[in-house]
């Protein structure tokens, strides 16, 4: 028996995303073609190797148990390829410091399995900082907050933000509120002090961390409040807008800014737009697949 290393890639890409509407993205397909190749895949092995509903796609008990042999056959695949052409594939993905959280490793990870000769330079920045550095062509592609009327770049999500603190933190009206920050240029505190400053709360900067994480940990030692998106929060640190009559914050985008153009790059970003997508857990609902279209569009699809 002679497997179809696409249709193996396929079946591997569903499992992973659990979507065939995101795997299909991924992988520069249609959701039509990648379920072609599944079952083809399905009739060559004689069994049913992911089990499908409106709602929710899984692994059969079989699929289970063909997972890792079918990930070891592509890694297989691409170590003979590697064999023939030892030249790796090179880009520089800025990800603002207020986008990356738990899951960048996991997204990394996904990159690297996609592609092993993949070598990624990442970089963790401001927005703002990694919007100058796309525009000067230091970086290649760039996952960032959007902070102006510029409407370039494919949306990938809304993050909303909040302000946090330690539950025993102490606010006093008649005092300036104690803020933390990772850089004066931060483009989501300059939102929170502009919305401090329109309802009339004094406020003094009281920690300037290095990184976006010395700012996490400031906070969660009780000595100053910051704005978090609602994904990113610090550990033992609750949300204190309404006890301290803190103005709301409104949601920002998140978009993916890219100059790459050549086949294989816009094939890997659609790998990573499929994969933070599901760790922004979108569903694979119609209306998603309406709006990975500018996704599509903004990749040269």
């Amino acid at each position: 028996m002679t497997l179809d290393v696409d249709a193996v890639k396929a079946f591997v890409t569903i499992a992973d995303l659990k979507s065939f509407t995101r795997a299909a993205e991924a992988l520069g397909s249609t959701q039509g073609a990648v379920s072609v190749k599944l079952k083809r895949l399905e009739n060559q092995i004689g069994h049913r190797l992911l089990e499908r509903t409106p709602r929710l796609v899984r692994l059969s008990a079989q699929g289970a148990e063909f997972l890792a042999p079918a990930r070891e056959l592509l890694a297989a695949h691409d170590r003979a390829v590697a064999g023939l052409s030892k030249a790796r594939h090179r880009f520089t993905l800025g990800i603002a410091t207020h986008v990356g959280g738990a899951e960048l490793p996991t997204l990394l990870a996904r990159l690297h399995a996609y592609d092993p000769l993949l070598t990624i330079e990442v970089r963790l920045e401001d927005s703002r900082d990694l919007l100058q550095a796309y525009d000067r062509g230091d970086i290649d592609a760039a996952i960032i907050r959007r902070e102006d009327d510029r409407r370039d770049g494919a949306v990938l999500a809304t993050d909303h933000y909040g302000w946090y603190a330690t539950p025993d933190f102490a606010y006093r009206p008649a005092e300036p509120l104690r803020l933390a920050a990772s850089s004066p240029s931060c483009g989501v505190l300059n939102v929170a002090t502009r919305a401090l400053a329109a309802a009339g709360i004094a406020w003094t900067e009281v920690f300037l961390g290095c990184a976006s994480f010395a700012v996490a940990d400031a906070v969660a030692a009780g000595l100053a409040t910051s704005v978090f998106s609602r994904r990113l929060v610090p550990a033992g640190t609750v949300e204190v807008s309404r006890r301290f009559g803190l103005p709301a914050l409104p949601p920002s985008e998140i978009v993916l800014l890219s100059a790459l153009s050549d086949a294989k790059s816009r094939a890997i970003l659609k790998t990573l737009v499929a994969a933070f997508r599901e760790h922004f857990r979108l569903p694979p609902t119609a209306d998603s697949a309406a709006d990975s279209k500018p996704v599509a569009a903004a990749l040269g699809s």
